[in-house]
C-alpha cells in the first residue's frame, strides 16, 4: 500500500515538474513533424489509433535523444500527448471529472476546480499561455465561435450543456482567464436534494405543492449556490399536460418534463447586429401559448416583462435572481425595474411585485462547500407602501456536542397565506422546527 502510495506522488510530482513539459514540448514537436509527413492519412485515425502511434512514436524519440525519464514516465508523456492530440490536453480528465463542477483558469499554470462547493488549486497546468489558448480554441472551434484581440471575450455554451468563459488580452492583464461550469447530464431529483441535505422532506411538500397550485416562485442567491439545480428541480413538479417555455442567456437548464421549449438570447454579431435578449425572447414567448415561463436569470430589462407575464394569466412561472436574502430580491426587482425604463410611480411598482410573486426561495452555499435552502418567504402583499413577507422557514445550523453541526430549519408555524395553497394548508407540517 505505502508503495502504491509513493508511486502515485512520484507520478504526480514528473506531472508537474518544468522537465515534464520540457520533454513533452519536444516530443510534440516531433509528432508535428511526423504527422506532417503522414499527411490526410492522420486525420482519419480513431482515437485508439493516435494513441498506439503516440505511444510508438513517444518511444522512438525518448530512446533516439536518450531522454533520461523510466517507463512510466515515458507512459506518462504519451498519454498527455494522446489527449493533447485527440482531445482537450490537460483539461480533458477535469472535464471527465463528474465531482469537478467548476474548472477556473487564471493563466497558463494556475488553475482551479470546484469539487462539492469546495474550490482546490491542482497541480494540472498548461505548457504556456500560448498551449491554453490553443486547446480553448479547439473547444470553440465545432461552435462556430471567435476569440482573438477584436473579440477578447467570449461566453459559449458546450455541447454537453456546461457553460465556457474566456477572457483574453488586452481585457485579461495576467494571461487568459478561462471559466467553465459544467453540469450532470443527469438532472437532479427532489430526492436527490433531500439525500444531499439541500432541504428536508417537509419544506420539498411545501415546493412542490406552490408549483403544482401555479405559485409564482423566484429563487434567490449568489453565485454557485445552486439556484439552476433547484430551479431544475422545481420544474420537475410542472404537470405533465403544461407547455413550458424557458429563456436564458446561455442554456444551462434540462428540465424532466416531456413538453419544454427552449430559447436563448444571442448575443450579436462582430458589428453588434443581430442582438437578441432576454427580454425580446420574453416577449416573443407570450405569443407561443406558454403554460409556464422559466427564466434562467432574471437580470435586466425583462423583470417588466416577466412581472407583467406573471399578473395576466402566467400562474406559475419561475426564475432565478442574484441576491442575498429575501428583502435584498425585491430591492433588486425595483432597481432592475427602474433601470428597465418602468414609468410608474413606486407604489405602483411595489404593488406588481407584491401582486406577481408568491414565493421566494432563498438558497445559499455555505462555508464548507454544502448548499442549503436558507428561507422560504411568502410574499403577502402591500402594507404601508412596503411589500409585507412572511418568513415560513429559517436556517440555521445547531452545535450538537455529539454528532458535530446540524441542520436545522425553524418555522414560525404560519401557514401559507396565498389562496392558490388553500388546499394545502390543513395537512402543512408547520409547526415546529425540522432537525435532520
Amino acid at each position: 500500500m505505502a508503495k502504491d502510495i509513493q508511486f502515485a506522488d512520484d507520478a504526480l510530482s514528473f506531472s508537474s515538474s518544468q522537465q515534464f513539459q520540457d520533454i513533452k514540448v519536444a516530443a510534440h514537436d516531433h509528432l508535428l513533424s511526423r504527422i506532417e509527413e503522414l499527411g490526410a492519412e492522420f486525420g482519419r485515425w480513431a482515437r485508439n489509433e493516435i494513441k498506439h502511434f503516440v505511444d510508438q512514436e513517444v518511444g522512438n524519440f525518448v530512446r533516439s535523444r536518450r531522454v533520461p525519464i523510466n517507463e512510466s514516465e515515458v507512459g506518462q508523456i504519451a498519454d498527455a500527448l494522446t489527449k493533447e492530440l485527440a482531445g482537450f490536453g490537460p483539461l480533458e480528465d477535469l472535464l471527465n471529472d463528474v465531482a469537478v463542477e467548476d474548472i477556473l483558469i487564471n493563466g497558463y499554470n494556475d488553475i482551479y476546480v470546484s469539487r462539492h462547493g469546495v474550490l482546490q488549486r491542482v497541480v494540472v497546468r498548461f505548457s504556456d499561455d500560448a498551449h491554453l489558448l490553443r486547446i480553448v480554441r479547439r473547444i470553440l472551434a465545432p461552435l462556430g465561435r471567435r476569440l482573438d484581440e477584436s473579440n477578447p471575450m467570449v461566453d459559449a455554451r458546450l455541447p454537453d450543456g456546461g457553460r465556457l468563459n474566456v477572457v483574453i488580452a488586452p481585457l485579461s492583464i495576467d494571461g487568459p482567464v478561462v471559466s467553465i461550469r459544467k453540469f450532470r447530464k443527469d438532472p437532479l431529483k427532489p430526492s436527490d436534494l433531500i439525500r444531499l441535505g439541500t432541504f428536508p422532506q417537509e419544506i420539498a411538500d411545501l415546493l412542490e405543492a406552490a408549483v403544482q397550485n401555479r405559485c409564482n416562485v423566484l429563487i434567490s442567491g449568489g453565485t454557485s449556490s445552486g439556484k439552476t439545480s433547484l430551479l431544475n428541480v422545481l420544474a420537475g413538479y410542472i404537470p405533465e399536460t403544461e407547455r413550458v417555455i424557458t429563456i436564458e442567456d446561455t442554456a444551462e437548464l434540462s428540465l424532466n418534463h416531456p413538453h419544454v421549449v427552449r430559447l436563448e438570447s444571442r448575443p450579436g454579431g462582430f458589428d453588434g447586429s443581430g442582438v437578441v435578449s432576454i427580454r425580446d425572447l420574453l416577449r416573443n414567448s407570450l405569443r407561443m401559448r406558454p403554460d409556464r415561463i422559466v427564466v434562467g436569470e432574471v437580470r435586466g430589462g425583462e423583470v417588466l416583462e416577466l412581472l407583467q407575464a406573471m399578473n395576466t394569466g402566467h400562474d406559475g412561472s419561475m426564475g432565478t435572481i442574484h441576491a442575498s436574502s429575501p428583502r435584498e430580491c425585491l430591492y433588486r426587482l425595483e432597481m432592475l425595474a427602474g433601470f428597465a425604463g418602468f414609468q410608474g410611480s413606486e407604489s405602483s411598482l411595489r404593488r406588481q411585485i407584491a401582486n406577481a410573486i408568491d414565493f421566494i426561495v432563498q438558497i445559499g452555499r455555505l462555508s464548507n462547500g454544502r448548499r442549503r435552502i436558507l428561507s422560504i418567504t411568502e410574499v403577502n402583499g402591500m402594507s404601508d407602501n412596503i411589500i409585507a413577507t412572511q418568513e415560513l422557514y429559517h436556517y440555521e445550523a445547531i452545535e450538537d456536542a455529539e454528532r458535530g453541526e446540524q441542520d436545522h430549519w425553524e418555522s414560525l408555524g404560519i401557514y401559507p397565506h396565498s389562496p392558490k395553497l388553500a388546499r394545502y394548508r390543513p395537512a402543512s407540517p408547520l409547526a415546529g422546527g425540522i432537525h435532520v
